[in-house]
């Protein structure tokens, strides 16, 4: 190993946006690293707090480059920093978080132990606005992930700035997730490392990104819509809502109106927005709900009169696709994908299922579903009392992650039905999307946010 590679350059640049209330630590986390064959780019980005009075004491730092601009926003600033390199290897670092001293060292000798590799990221310590360590978030063991769904963080991963330029570099038209994208960029061409060593300090507060959760979800909808432009096609999606029968709270829910409209019929019209799904199809035993959608859509949507032993809680709903299934062959049509979208979830929208049909192309999986991370404490009864999953409560491990599945919405492979080991990716969907209908008190809820009164 040459010492021009042992000692490459290592480009850090900062980005500001009114976080003059901690960006001096953010500099001097940089400055401070063991490892000194660094140039640090600070990027204001038309900050109008005292971003710039704090910022200008470093100006006559020769390792330091200062760039004053108008907002511009994250994803031209990458850019902007990403074409002014020097560095053989380049990472972001948030004005609002801070390194330890040693990440620039150990980053960068992973990263020449591991030539082919594009992008190295570490584990992370997560704080509050005070910056108090509330939480270590170690990432799974890379050598045995074989579902690269879990992006790395955007900030903080050393990346080969070759490779970065090689990939065009950041999607100016993305507001946020840049770090998204350039995995999806990456993963299929090179390889990635992690460090299993937190290494950097991610501040939770009001003004986090994080918390901007509607942004968020429509800019992972762009770029999962982006990245499967190549990918393999499903050209015969059909979709089944099954409805079990008149003796079960589903029914109820079915024909229950929102603006006026029946959520079946809701469901329906945005299944029907979707440039994938082919076909869809109603299973149910219910007379009055098979007669009032026969009425409204005519031949638009297939009719399955679902046997009542299908219908029965303790029969498995495997049971109904694959008799759906059945069905639409006799009529010519052989699915490549079955779309299940259940009405307990009434606020489901066409952009959900085109994301999910998105991440099955993207990662092929065998199915999708929804679900929703959780983040309370979980008890297990060991015949003494109540013990927590987890023991420790200031250390989350990725692989320890809890996920509930929220069941209104699920892509299969019609042959991976029934299958055991599937491979399972997942879609978050944002609160309203996840709202489900468990009870009459949910139903007194639904109409309450149909009246605006929450």
């Amino acid at each position: 190993m040459s010492n021009q590679t042992k000692n490459s350059l290592i480009t850090v640049y900062i980005t500001n946006h009114n976080y003059g209330k901690y960006i001096k630590q953010s500099i001097d986390s940089v400055l401070n690293q063991t490892y000194q064959n660094f140039e640090l780019i600070i990027i204001d980005d038309g900050s109008n707090d005292n971003s710039r009075e704090i910022i200008e004491r470093y100006s006559k730092n020769k390792k330091v480059k200062i760039i004053y601009q108008k907002n511009k926003g994250l994803t031209v600033s990458n850019n902007i920093a990403r074409k002014i390199s020097r560095g053989k290897y380049i990472t972001r670092l948030d004005a609002d978080d801070w390194l330890d001293p040693n990440f620039l060292q150990i980053m960068l000798n992973t990263a020449n132990k591991n030539k082919d590799c594009a992008i190295v990221f570490c584990n992370y310590y997560l704080t509050n606005s005070r910056g108090q360590v509330i939480d270590h978030f170690y990432r799974h063991d890379f050598k045995k992930v074989k579902l690269m769904d879990q992006p790395a963080h955007g900030a903080c991963s050393l990346i080969n700035v070759k490779t970065l330029n090689e990939v065009g570099g950041y999607d100016e038209q993305l507001q946020c997730h840049d770090g998204v994208d350039l995995w999806l960029k990456l993963i299929g061409k090179y390889k990635v490392k992690n460090v299993n060593l937190p290494l950097f300090f991610y501040r939770q507060h009001g003004k986090s990104l994080t918390k901007n959760v509607e942004k968020i979800f429509r800019t992972r909808d762009r770029i999962l819509e982006k990245h499967t432009k190549n990918k393999k096609k499903y050209k015969k999606i059909l979709a089944i809502i099954p409805v079990r029968g008149a003796n079960y709270s589903e029914t109820l829910v079915a024909l229950k109106k929102i603006n006026k409209q029946p959520i079946i019929q809701k469901l329906i019209y945005e299944l029907q927005k979707s440039l994938n799904v082919k076909k869809i199809l109603v299973s149910t035993p219910d007379t009055k709900i098979l007669n009032f959608v026969s009425k409204k859509f005519k031949k638009k949507v297939i009719i399955h009169k679902r046997e009542h032993r299908l219908a029965r809680l303790n029969t498995r709903i495997e049971d109904t696709l694959k008799s759906s299934i059945k069905l639409m062959k006799s009529k010519n049509f052989t699915p490549d994908l079955i779309l299940l979208v259940n009405v307990v979830c009434p606020f489901l929208e066409t952009k959900n299922f085109e994301s999910a049909i998105n991440l099955i192309r993207i990662f092929e999986t065998d199915e999708i579903i929804a679900v929703k991370k959780e983040y309370d404490n979980f008890y297990y009864h060991n015949g003494k009392g109540l013990r927590p999953f987890k023991d420790n409560k200031n250390l989350s491990l990725e692989k320890e992650e809890i996920y509930r599945e929220i069941g209104g919405l699920r892509l299969i492979k019609p042959n991976r039905i029934g299958k055991k080991n599937n491979k399972i990716g997942h879609i978050f969907l944002d609160e309203k999307s996840a709202f489900r209908i468990n009870s009459t008190q949910d139903l007194e809820l639904l109409e309450a946010i149909e009246n605006k009164k929450i």
